[in-house]
């Protein structure tokens, strides 16, 4: 059994990443249906918390359908991550996540995210002001290093570990290389094989199919895998991974009827949270996902990532489904 703390995840946890704009309320919901047994909000600015920006306090929003789930908060200012903290631990999830991974430009450039590999000693103290500001299990979300030359992650695991960290989990490529080329879970299995090191370990990275998640599991030792880009427009395959864990088989993936279904439970959900304008928006990364391998699908997506109306979006996605419906597995 695989814990953060006194929080048991099963024995091999499968956990949905967190990213900006995806794993929102509507987006965790599908994937909870479909097996994904701990989620992450979208990652929060302290300094949006602290000053009370919509934005940011609309993500601190979970349900009691979602848990256990992790709050993850980003920022590079002692005295701002400290009171965030604080308003996390109000909100009352079962973890508090801290981002050192983010590799995007504007968050890099303030010292935060992945941009903090490049000062090891404060991260070790930010982290540590945390653990010591919480009762909350307190969680850390990393990549191996700033580039090559840098990746300090062995030395980071244990550090922060021993500052009283509950759990880490490590994206397999460094700052530099953003999310390009593979990812490297070498150094995640050393980590592993350290007997120093006792707190869950959870993998990242590449992780697209059920065959590599047991390849990657089996071959690193990690506690649990953590899925992101492959989920997008498809939750399945958190119940695909699991069955085939469990049978070593693959199992059908999702007919036409099952992901028109999910889409339409998705928008509505999307739009129930967001509002209409910005629940329409944030919903179109998703349909490529939702209907990849559907001959001639495009003049479908194309209505589906550009129409603002309603009723129109649900008048596509009923049509996607009388044309190539049927109990079709795509």
């Amino acid at each position: 059994m695989v814990r953060i703390a006194d929080i048991e995840l099963g024995e091999f946890p499968l956990l949905l990443a967190p990213m900006e704009d995806v794993s929102d309320p509507p987006f965790r919901a599908l994937c909870t249906a479909q097996g994904c047994d701990m989620m992450y909000t979208e990652f929060i600015s302290v300094e949006g918390l602290i000053r009370d920006a919509d934005k940011s306090v609309a993500k601190l929003d979970i349900y009691d359908y979602e848990r256990p789930i992790g709050i993850q908060i980003f920022g590079a200012n002692l005295d701002s991550m400290v009171q965030a903290a604080d308003i996390v631990t109000e909100a009352n999830p079962e973890v508090l996540d801290i981002n050192f991974g983010c590799p995007v430009k504007k968050v890099v450039c303030k010292g935060a995210g992945a941009g903090i590999l490049q000062d090891i000693p404060k991260m070790v103290e930010l982290t540590k002001a945390i653990v010591d500001r919480t009762h909350l299990p307190v969680t850390v979300k990393t990549r191996l290093g700033w580039d090559d030359n840098s990746k300090y992650i062995e030395e980071v695991a244990e550090r922060l570990q021993d500052i009283g960290i509950k759990a880490l989990s490590i994206h397999g490529r460094t700052r530099k290389q953003m999310y390009k080329g593979e990812a490297d879970w070498s150094l995640i299995g050393k980590i592993k094989d350290n007997p120093r090191i006792h707190i869950p370990i959870f993998g990242n990275g590449d992780i697209d199919s059920p065959e590599k998640a047991a390849a990657y599991r089996d071959r690193y030792g990690v506690d649990g895998i953590m899925i992101g880009r492959a989920s997008i427009g498809y939750p399945w395959i958190f119940r695909e991974v699991k069955h085939y864990f469990a049978t070593g088989e693959l199992l059908a993936p999702p007919t036409v009827e099952e992901r028109v279904a999910a889409a339409r439970e998705h928008l509505q959900r999307s739009i129930d949270w967001k509002g209409e304008t910005l629940g329409i928006l944030e919903m179109r990364r998703h349909y490529t996902n939702y209907f990849r391998g559907l001959p001639n699908i495009k003049q479908y997506r194309k209505v589906l990532v550009s129409e603002f109306d309603v009723d129109a979006l649900y008048g596509t996605l009923s049509e996607i489904e009388a044309v190539y419906g049927s109990g079709v597995a795509v």
